[in-house]
């Protein structure tokens, strides 16, 4: 069994006790349920740099990254930096997160902010939005083509933008459709963690342009960006770059600077 399928088996256990704890109902009463969405597929493509910059307290992958930054101080510092957006984890037991830090960074700053976590089911479209989440993950990997059907048009409904994430060709064809705002491919190999960017490359070609085309994992340098820009990618994620650094937003205001 890989690192993803133990995840799915814990949060299917997890987002069955939070149904039980706070009802659909109560979640569409949050004031955050009636805000406008602000779209990260339309910074994108309007940017020349590109960055989602994440909030990310360990993985595993890299057991801890950074425990000691408050993410207030994170999404200001990303804020004044430029970025297009920020993601934010909100799985507790693989990553240290939590639906309270995607709280704190919606009141902390002004960016479309991604949900990123292991959608399995609707209740977590409506926690995303109730929580102040502009931007929803779905991972083709743990997901049928129904699920990401259904998954997606809830998310439009609510005026959430959908990034898709894929690892691979077979991915790709079961995903594509209407209700995807961007399409992200992982770089990162799930039943080993190698890295190899050439997976971007290569699945750029089948990508249609109607999508925002985001390339995920392993992105450290400024020379992968550029290595990836001419492949049509407008999104780049990078995790761990800035948030194992002491100033993620300082690092991020660098990096962008170089960069353009």
């Amino acid at each position: 069994m890989n690192i993803l399928d133990k995840i799915v088996i814990d949060k299917r256990k997890e987002v069955d006790l939070r149904k039980s704890l706070i009802p659909i109902s109560q979640l569409e009463q949050s004031v955050l349920f009636e805000r406008n969405n602000i779209s990260l597929a339309q910074n994108l493509r309007n940017s020349q740099s590109g960055i989602i910059a994440e909030h990310k307290r360990r993985s595993p992958s890299k057991s801890v990254i950074n425990q000691s930054l408050n993410v207030q101080d994170v999404a200001n510092g990303y804020e004044i930096a430029g970025v297009c957006g920020m993601s934010v984890l909100t799985d507790g037991k693989y990553f240290g997160g939590s639906l309270d830090d995607l709280i704190i960074t919606r009141a902390s700053c002004k960016l479309p902010l991604l949900r990123k976590e292991f959608i399995i089911d609707t209740y977590q479209i409506l926690e995303a939005k109730a929580y102040g989440a502009d931007v929803i993950l779905l991972i083709a990997a743990i997901l049928t083509r129904a699920e990401i059907k259904r998954f997606s048009e809830l998310a439009k409904s609510l005026n959430l933008d959908v990034l898709l994430e894929v690892h691979n060709e077979e991915e790709l064809h079961k995903s594509i459709m209407p209700s995807l705002d961007m399409l992200g491919v992982n770089n990162r190999n799930l039943k080993t963690f190698d890295v190899n960017l050439d997976t971007s490359k290569q699945l750029s070609a089948i990508i249609p342009n109607d999508f925002v085309k985001v390339s995920e994992s392993g992105i450290s340098s400024i020379e992968a960006i550029k290595e990836l820009q001419p492949f049509g990618y407008k999104g780049f994620l990078i995790g761990e770059n800035f948030m194992k650094t002491d100033n993620p937003g300082e690092s991020a205001k660098q990096f962008i600077k170089s960069l353009l």
